[in-house]
């Protein structure tokens, strides 16, 4: 995957993962589309994507008055300047979904990647989960993603295909304590993409899955209470993860790569392992997790 010149659009750009690899991204020339259901973090990340776009530019100009027979080949931002396109999009909403969608042609926009980062997290047992907290979360992690994938989808078929990829969790891969409805909808997220990518591979169409682990983002902090009510803090073994901008850096090695999975994080990325060679273990292991 080249980013150079692509049109990308990311979902959760206000912060976090998403937040980290936009910055990064503004520095290979790209059109990003950037939504987020925060205005004033949507207002800073953009402003701040300018930036780290400029001082690109500048280097890569410094660098060919220096060197033009080799460093102006090989700078990210040799195709032109990175344009920002922020757009306030709440992701429960599937209506405005379909309208930001609908503001591409007139645009001029064509979009040949989608990044989705946008979700919401869970801190209650099962048995006090009210299913209005689980249609809440279902809605944003799960039907969110899914209709904005197909939204796009026709247009980047159309176009040759193009590359998506989906925030998953270490948890889509197995049932973990006070995260039900959060790991049913990295499940069938997982499940969803993983069916896109096959039957769409031919048309040129990439799909990643990031199995994401403990990052300090603020993802634990809004996420819902039993009463649906935001957990309101960071929990100590995410407080201790890698930064959003560790994991943007592992998240775009994987993009450049077009790996079907990227696994993001640190040592607790091991429990994958124990859970396909020691599931005993692993099960006894997760039932030992305490309440937050």
């Amino acid at each position: 995957m080249d980013f150079r010149g692509k049109t990308i659009w990311i979902t959760g750009a206000a912060s976090g993962m998403g937040r980290a690899l936009a910055l990064k991204l503004a520095k290979y020339g790209t059109k990003l589309i950037l939504t987020d259901r925060d205005a004033e973090g949507l207002r800073l990340v953009t402003q701040e994507a300018q930036q780290q776009a400029a001082l690109q530019i500048y280097t890569a100009e410094a660098q060919e008055v220096q060197k033009p027979s080799t460093q102006a080949a090989q700078s990210p931002g040799d195709s032109g300047s990175t344009t920002i396109y922020p757009m306030v999009l709440d992701m429960a909403d599937s209506r405005a979904i379909e309208q930001c969608v609908a503001r591409l042609p007139e645009l001029g926009l064509k979009v040949q990647a989608l990044y989705q980062f946008a979700g919401i997290s869970q801190r209650s047992l099962l048995v006090e989960t009210p299913l209005e907290n689980e249609r809440k979360i279902m809605e944003i992690n799960y039907f969110g993603p899914v209709i904005l994938a197909k939204a796009l989808l026709p247009q980047m078929i159309a176009g040759g295909g193009g590359q998506l990829a989906v925030a998953s969790s270490l948890v889509g891969k197995f049932g973990f304590p006070y995260r039900s409805a959060y790991s049913a909808s990295k499940h069938a997220l997982q499940g969803f993409f993983e069916t896109l990518a096959a039957e769409n591979y031919q048309q040129g169409l990439r799909v990643s899955i990031i199995i994401g682990g403990r990052i300090r983002t603020n993802i634990s902090k809004f996420a819902l209470d039993k009463d649906g009510r935001e957990h309101g803090r960071m929990d100590p073994g995410q407080a201790g993860g890698i930064s959003p901008e560790k994991a943007a850096r592992q998240i775009l090695r994987g993009l450049r790569k077009q790996k079907a999975e990227i696994p993001v994080g640190g040592s607790e990325l091991l429990i994958l392992a124990v859970r396909r060679f020691f599931p005993g273990l692993h099960r006894r292991l997760i039932r030992k997790i305490k309440p937050m």
